[in-house]
């Protein structure tokens, strides 16, 4: 008979509380480390001297990332899981969170298998997740440097010609003559520029690396693949796809749509079926990006110069998908607007079916990469 040792890890930047759940016991071994190399090795060894057979750690995924999990794996022969904190079972009536009970509570839920692991990701793979995150925290850092100057120009009551797009090349040439009574505001108006073009020029670099990126044979089929698609083109695909690494973990897709928080809330009992909004959970960046490009699809559907040129040389069968994923999708808009729903939600029932078309183009290549 196999017997495993199951350790619940609290873990924090500081230190990590541990709870051992030797087989046969119910009450487990308790203590605190201090969150280093030197005192998780120890940790280590005195597990492995408690344990009679196997060892299996867990902890929430959480900002202290997969660094503990692969120390674990590399520096033993035990196994680790990353558990998904939102998925973790919550008595309703309990009212008492101490980083002790939280490592007891792992322990114990992980030996009754009810805990959901979360996908554990390479370190080649992170890094590239993290520098198409990064890509996109620039892209929030600049419109928040866009908004502070726009709105200090609008309490100064200077605005841009009614009717003209801003921050295009003439909206900035009129930034660039604007003149003002008052040294401060220049000094101002000058230094909300300068970060603006400073964001602007970290996002070209990153823009370049994440194009070198596309090409990484890991990374260049799907990203091809996607960019056969409406609305989806380099960065987009680029951000799809290390986003959804492993793709074959997705057998339908439904799952990706979970995956993505796409799919509608539900609360039924007994005869009674409510459906709400979509549940948001999962990776909010995948869906960002998908609720992104099917804005585009309440367009009249278009192959224009720049789609066809990147399906070039791509399988005839993405080709028809990505057209038949065009016309489904606009065909939906209409009905659903004409019905009178809002376009917001409009596009989120799109995004939701557009994951689908991804899904369907992607997983033959998932197969592929699974057979090999």
């Amino acid at each position: 008979m196999q017997v495993t040792t199951f350790v619940g890890l609290d873990v924090h930047k500081p230190w990590i509380n541990v709870a051992a759940l030797l087989p046969g016991h119910d009450t487990p071994i308790e203590w605190r480390i201090a969150n280093e190399t030197q005192a998780i090795r120890k940790m280590l060894e005195r597990v492995a001297s408690l344990a009679a057979g196997d060892v299996r750690y867990c902890y929430e995924a959480g900002p202290c990332g997969y660094a503990l999990q692969r120390q674990i794996i590399s520096w033993s022969e035990a196994s680790c899981m990353l558990v998904a904190p939102s998925l973790i079972p919550r008595k309703p009536g309990e009212r008492i969170k101490t980083d002790r009970r939280d490592a007891k509570k792992l322990a114990f839920l992980f030996r009754a298998g009810l805990l959901t692991e979360v996908h554990p990701l390479t370190e080649e793979d992170e890094a590239a997740r993290d520098l198409s995150r990064a890509r996109e925290d620039l892209r929030e850092d600049l419109v928040r440097a866009r908004h502070r100057l726009g709105k200090f120009l609008l309490r100064r009551a200077v605005t841009f010609t009614p009717g003209k797009r801003p921050w295009t090349l003439a909206h900035r040439r009129w930034l660039d003559s604007l003149r003002f009574d008052n040294p401060a505001d220049s000094v101002v108006v000058a230094d909300y520029l300068l970060a603006i073009d400073h964001i602007e020029q970290r996002m070209k670099t990153l823009i370049v690396h994440l194009e070198r990126l596309a090409l990484d044979p890991r990374y260049a089929p799907a990203v091809a693949t996607l960019r056969c698609f409406r609305s989806v083109d380099t960065i987009t695909a680029v951000g799809l796809a290390v986003e959804l690494h492993n793709f074959e973990r997705f057998t339908a897709a439904r799952r990706l749509m979970s995956f993505v928080g796409l799919i509608p809330g539900e609360h039924s009992s007994g005869d009674k079926r409510r459906q709400g909004s979509i549940t948001k959970t999962g990776n909010s960046h995948v869906r960002r990006l998908l609720i992104e490009a099917a804005w585009n699809y309440r367009h009249q559907p278009h192959v224009g110069a720049s789609l066809r040129n990147r399906r070039k040389g791509q399988s005839p069968k993405v080709i028809a998908l990505a057209d038949r994923a065009m016309l489904r999708l606009h065909r939906r808009y209409q009905q659903m607007t004409l019905r009178g729903v809002l376009p917001q939600k409009a596009i989120v029932a799109m995004a939701r079916e557009l994951a689908g078309f991804v899904w369907a183009a992607l997983s033959p290549l998932a197969q592929q990469s699974t057979a090999r």
